[in-house]
């Protein structure tokens, strides 16, 4: 297992993040999985042995359900490894159970301690934007979380690159908790995150966790272009998230012959493009067999050559964006010769 920092904590974390998303099973999250809590320990046992170290879940998972679980099945192994989890998302059925605000943040830090089974998160993330809550109530909100110690550091999830920016000023300016990384969504086939994310994370050091980085699982190698998936698959209940089919099938060509020559699987292609990318910090894999965990692990071990990338790069492009275009036309204009 290789380990990368993670953003500007001076924390180590191994490269692939175990995400808990598939423990549980309960209510809606019953389509992504429903992993019960003798097959989570032997996942989480596996995974440590391999060397990982990083775990993310939230409090929403399977109603949490998935707190509980990963809890239990990490054990005695907590203090050794990077736990994170996210608020945000609705917890009960009343009208101020989701949200920023601070009542909300500080009641679910509490309740995802106690499912946990401990008294700090190394990593506390709000999971999306809340439209209603003031933006310094939510900052403020969190850094009391970290001052208490309830959290070490926090983090945000599915957000803007101007909300980032905006927010981290903000926290700059009052002596607050800033933001350390980003959870988002980013695979081969859907590389959004390049236009304006990506540049604010590298220009601020912010750590990058890679979350659905097989695409809901269309790039595992079980989906045949202009054909349904299997029986059971998470995307014939579950169609998220959304990708241009043309383009992703394109890469899943490229990428079977790549593994081809490597004698690994597809899923071990997509990641292993992912980790060939130096603002990513983790990829959040979610697993629901000790097979589909030893295939992700493997990848660690694949080393694909520039000309491989290359290819996988160009079948995966973007459509040029405006200003993206004129920022690549105009970039070297100041550049001493030799930079770019």
């Amino acid at each position: 297992m290789r380990y990368r920092l993670f953003g500007r904590t001076g924390l180590y974390v191994s490269e692939l993040c175990f995400g808990a998303m598939t423990f549980g099973g309960k209510g809606f999250w019953q389509a992504v999985g429903h992993t019960g809590q003798d097959e989570a320990d032997r996942l989480v046992a596996l995974a440590v042995e391999a060397g990982v170290n990083f775990f993310d879940t939230a409090d929403v998972y399977s109603e949490g359900d998935s707190e509980k679980i990963l809890g239990h099945a990490l054990g005695s192994r907590r203090r050794d490894v990077v736990l994170a989890t996210k608020v945000r998302g609705r917890v009960g059925p009343g009208p101020n159970q989701l949200g920023l605000t601070r009542r909300h943040i500080l009641e679910s830090i509490e309740g995802s301690l106690r499912r946990l089974g401990t008294d700090y998160v190394d990593l506390y993330q709000i999971h999306g934007v809340d439209a209603v809550t003031p933006l310094d109530e939510t900052l403020r909100a969190l850094d009391d979380v970290v001052r208490s110690g309830k959290a070490r550091y926090v983090g945000c999830s599915n957000l803007a690159a101007w909300q980032i920016a905006k927010a981290n000023g903000v926290a700059a300016a009052r002596g607050w908790e800033a933001f350390q990384s980003l959870q988002a969504y980013y695979t081969i086939a859907g590389r959004d995150l390049e236009r304006e994310l990506v540049p604010l994370l590298q220009d601020q050091q912010m750590g990058l966790m890679v979350w659905s980085p097989l695409a809901g699982g269309l790039l595992s190698g079980k989906y045949e272009r202009d054909r349904k998936g299997p029986e059971g698959s998470r995307r014939a209940s579950f169609d998220f998230p959304p990708v241009d089919r043309a383009r992703t099938f394109d890469c899943i060509d490229a990428m079977k012959k790549v593994g081809a020559a490597h004698g690994v699987s597809v899923a071990q292609v997509a990641l292993g493009w992912l980790l060939s990318k130096p603002y990513v910090s983790a990829i959040i894999i979610g697993v629901k067999s000790e097979e589909q965990l030893r295939d992700n692990l493997a990848v660690t071990e694949l080393v694909l050559s520039d000309a491989e990338l290359a290819e996988l790069d160009r079948v995966s492009a973007l459509p040029p964006e405006y200003p993206g275009w004129m920022f690549d036309r105009q970039g070297g204009e100041r550049a001493p010769k030799g930079a770019r």
